[in-house]
This record gives structure tokens, C-alpha cells and sequence, in this order.
């Protein structure tokens, strides 16, 4: 779940990084050949359109999720963006004006546009919203009344059955009556108005809490009722509501690969992961929206975090060398105080500064986009092992990747399907020469990894000072350093 009470954040479920060398049927997974998404959490709008140009789009990102646009309740905590007021763009985030600069930036560098939307519910307090729209819980003048609330207006109490979980408020947020013609419209209007300004798709918050039936018709409403569309169900053991269910509507957030990768990269074994995905109980690749972490798993203990060095670096890498799912990469800011909003009101001057975390740009974590891009369609191919924490895999002909998740030195002569010639390895920016029967042989330091793809062929593009990493060395002071851009 993605919102909090005024008291206190509802849980989801109950680190820098290390320099390592009836409607139309949505779309079945992220349409387009880059179905990479950069989660820019609490970014201002003008900070994410500087981000489009100068990395998301060099970089081959084929997605940009926004933080919720429209008008909530007014304070500093990041979760005051999951109690919406009214529809209007207006937030600390910026303006329509600004809104709509930013996508029309996004889409100049080749990036789509996904917004955060927030239609299951409502504020649960009074006062004056981001947008100067005064309100109180159950009336929010010009938009809804007591009358298009669910007439269940006590908080949810048991998970395991499906009409208290989707009438019932959830940590006590006035329930939208989802089923209700008015309410439908008013929804579907504020989804139009966002897809008039040019969004591409959107993320459905707390989708679990709303019947399928009723965001079918949602979305039957739309000016394009295929738009990208994939949806937090979240799918906890037990629970009435799971993901699959959503299969008509469109993507859904796989969290068990969250939950999974954690596990297996805090304390299991890499070898593990040579079956990764429906065989390990989880909702179909090409319904899948996939993480390594999000803003409520990051701050609930749920997945991995940048606090865990190594064990969340690689796991981007193997996540986005590895073909299941849609990716999420989620770019956010330290914190301390779980409830902390984004520093600067969400003005980013400068990545790895003011305490922005930048993932997205991270060389381990970039390079891997490209990498992603160049092996769309193929599947796992020359799978090696140690039976530990050292895995290898191609992705046919396009591709080939290596993580050493031990503490010693790995050196090896790894088998691949790559053409021969010479290769850039986009983790380190070195160069790597494949021979004529497909092999190679590299050294690789302690938890470090090597990236090979068709069409990074060369190492001498090095784009100093626009695309840097955090480096975090035994001592903990962070350095940065200037990174070629594989």
C-alpha cells in the first residue's frame, strides 16, 4: 500500500551505491522495445525533465513514473502526496504548466511519461490543500461528497475478506464507491485530462482496494483505453485480493521478487535464481512489474534498500539482466525519519547531493539498460554456476553477464553465444575480447560483475562529469567518481 494515515504509514506488507568493475486489453507488458522505468519518487517536475534529457533518455530508459500530480494535503511527509484533495495539478511538485513541460521534455528525449494515480480514496482530515482547495474528510467541494463514499466508513479489518478489503478505508482514508457512475466519470475525467497533456501510462495506487469490474470500466472511459497501465495488488499470502485477478486491466507489481531477491542476496545462494520468476510462484512475466525496491519496501524492511551496498547494486544488475517482468528502478533520497518527504521540496540540483540517491544513474544500474534493450526477446542461454554466489548467463546472441557475489576473486573462461569481436564491459568500461568459438576470460574482483552487450563494442566513448557513481569504500566516506556511459 502506498499512503500513510496522518498518524502514521501503512505498511506494504506485515547504502549507497558500491563501485563494482471488457475494455480494450492493456498492453501485455510495457509496450515498445525499452521497458525500463526510472521511478523518480519525490522529484519535482522541472528536476525529472533535466533528468529525461541529460540521462534517462542517453541511457535508454523507455519510462519516467512521476510522483502523484494532483492537489493532497499539504506537509513535508511523503505520504501526504496518497491523500488526494481534489484533481487539480498543483503540488510542491510543480504546477499543470510544469507538468506539462516536463512531458513534453520527457518525450523530446524518447521517454514516456507514467503518473502515480491515487483513485481508491480520499483525505482523511480537513483543511487547505496543495492547490488552495479547502476540504474536509467525506467533502471535497467540486469533486466528491459523503454520497460517493463506499458506505463502509470504518477501517479494514480482515485482509481475507474481498468486500471489507475493497469497501471498507483503508488506515481510516475515506473509500471511494468505485462502483458508482459519478465517481467513475470523475476518475476517468482526471485520467483524460492527464492523458490530454501527454501521458503515457499510469500506475494504479492501492488497486487491490478497488473491484477489477470497477477499473475496467475506469478505463473503458479513456481517451485510449490500451494506455500502459500496471497496478499495485501487491498479492500477500492469504489475502481475498490477488494480482492475477488484474490480468484484464493490465500489469500488475510482482512484490514476492522483491521479497525474494532480498532474501537470496542477504543470505542465500545465487545459483538459486537459475529458474527465477513463475516457477517460483509468481504472476506471468508478461503481467509482471517488477523491483528490486519502492518507496514503501524500502522504508517497511520488505526488499532491499541502498543501505545494502553490494546486495542492492547487483541485484539491479541481475534484474535487469535477467528476462521477467518489467522493470521498476527506483530513484529516490536517504532518509532516516521514514516519513521524510524529498529534500528541497523535490528540487534535485545535482545528483548525490542534498541527499539524492540517484539509482537511475548509477553506471552498475545504467549500463544494464542498454544492456536490457539489446537483448529484448531472447531468452536465458549458457547458464554457469559455482553452486554458490557466482552465476553467468547470455541472453542468446546479445548478450552475456557475470556477478561475483563472493569474497574472493573470480577468474574464469566463460562460454557464450556472442558473436566474436571486441566487447565494452558496461560495468567497468573496460574492454573484453571474444573469440571466434564464443569465449572469453575475465577477472573479476569480490562483489563486482561484467555486462557484455552487441553494440557496445567500443570503450572510447567516455562522457566524463555528466554520469557519475557513488562510491562507497571500507571507511564509508563517499567519493565520486566520473564513469564512461556503456
Amino acid at each position: 500500500m502506498a499512503k500513510r494515515t496522518v498518524a502514521a504509514a501503512l505498511a506494504a506488507l506485515a547504502g549507497a551505491a558500491v563501485a563494482v568493475t471488457a475494455p480494450t486489453p492493456a498492453q501485455a507488458s510495457a509496450p515498445g522495445g525499452k521497458d525500463v522505468t526510472a521511478v523518480m519518487f519525490e522529484w519535482n517536475f522541472a528536476s525529472v525533465a533535466k533528468a529525461c534529457t541529460d540521462e534517462l533518455g542517453p541511457d535508454g530508459y523507455g519510462y519516467v513514473q512521476v510522483s502523484p500530480p494532483n492537489e493532497h494535503i499539504q506537509g513535508t511527509s511523503w505520504w501526504t502526496a496518497y491523500q488526494p484533495v481534489s484533481y487539480k495539478l498543483g503540488t510542491k511538485l510543480g504546477d499543470r504548466s510544469a507538468f506539462k513541460s516536463m512531458v513534453d521534455t520527457c518525450h523530446a528525449a524518447g521517454v514516456k511519461v507514467v503518473a502515480d494515480a491515487v483513485i481508491n480514496h480520499m483525505a482523511n482530515t480537513s483543511g487547505t490543500g496543495t492547490a488552495g482547495s479547502s476540504f474536509g474528510k467525506y467533502d471535497y467541494p467540486g469533486t466528491y461528497s459523503a454520497a460517493d463514499m463506499d458506505d463502509c466508513t470504518s477501517s479494514i479489518s480482515d485482509y481475507a475478506d474481498r468486500w471489507n478489503v475493497q469497501h471498507c478505508e483503508m488506515g481510516g482514508l475515506p473509500d471511494l464507491d468505485t462502483g458508482e457512475e459519478y465517481v467513475r466519470k470523475t476518475i476517468a475525467g482526471y485520467l483524460n485530462d492527464l492523458l490530454s497533456l501527454g501521458v503515457d501510462g499510469f500506475r494504479v495506487d492501492a488497486a487491490k482496494h478497488i473491484p477489477e469490474d470497477d477499473l475496467a470500466n475506469i478505463k473503458s472511459r479513456l481517451t485510449n483505453p490500451g494506455v500502459y497501465w500496471k497496478q499495485e495488488t501487491i498479492g500477500a499470502f492469504g489475502e481475498a485480493v490477488q494480482p492475477p485477478e488484474f490480468y484484464n486491466t493490465g500489469d500488475v507489481q510482482e512484490f514476492h521478487y522483491a521479497y525474494d531477491l532480498k532474501r537470496v542476496f542477504n543470505s542465500e545462494k545465487l545459483a538459486e535464481l537459475k529458474n527465477f520468476g513463475e516457477a517460483w510462484g509468481y504472476v506471468r512475466s508478461d503481467k509482471a512489474s517488477v523491483f528490486v525496491d519502492n518507496h514503501d519496501t524500502e522504508r517497511n524492511g520488505g526488499s532491499l534498500t541502498y543501505k545494502n551496498g553490494a546486495d542492492y547494486t547487483l541485484a539491479h544488475v541481475f534484474m535487469l539482466a535477467w528476462p521477467y517482468g518489467s522493470p521498476d528502478v527506483h530513484s529516490g533520497y536517504e532518509f532516516s525519519d521514514k516519513d521524510a518527504g524529498g529534500p528541497n521540496n523535490g528540487q534535485v540540483n545535482a545528483c548525490y547531493s542534498d541527499g539524492w540517491k540517484c539509482q537511475h544513474a548509477w553506471r552498475e544500474i545504467a549500463g544494464m539498460v542498454k544492456f536490457r534493450n539489446a537483448a529484448a526477446g531472447t531468452a536465458v542461454t549458457d547458464w554457469w554456476d559455482n553452486g554458490g554466489n557466482q552465476i553467468a548467463f547470455g541472453r542468446g546472441d546479445k548478450a552475456y553477464v557475470v556477478i561475483n557475489h563472493e569474497g574472493a576473486t573470480l577468474t574464469r573462461t566463460f562460454q557464450t553465444s556472442l558473436p566474436a569481436g571486441d566487447y565494452c564491459d558496461v560495468q567497468s568500461g573496460k574492454g573484453v575480447e571474444v573469440d571466434s568459438s564464443g569465449r572469453f576470460t575475465a577477472t573479476l574482483g569480490a562483489d563486482s560483475a561484467l555486462a557484455l552487450h552487441v553494440g557496445a563494442d567500443s570503450c572510447d566513448t567516455w562522457e566524463g562529469g555528466s554520469h557519475r557513481t557513488a562510491t562507497v569504500p571500507a571507511g564509508g566516506a563517499v567519493t565520486l567518481n566520473d564513469t564512461w556511459r556503456g
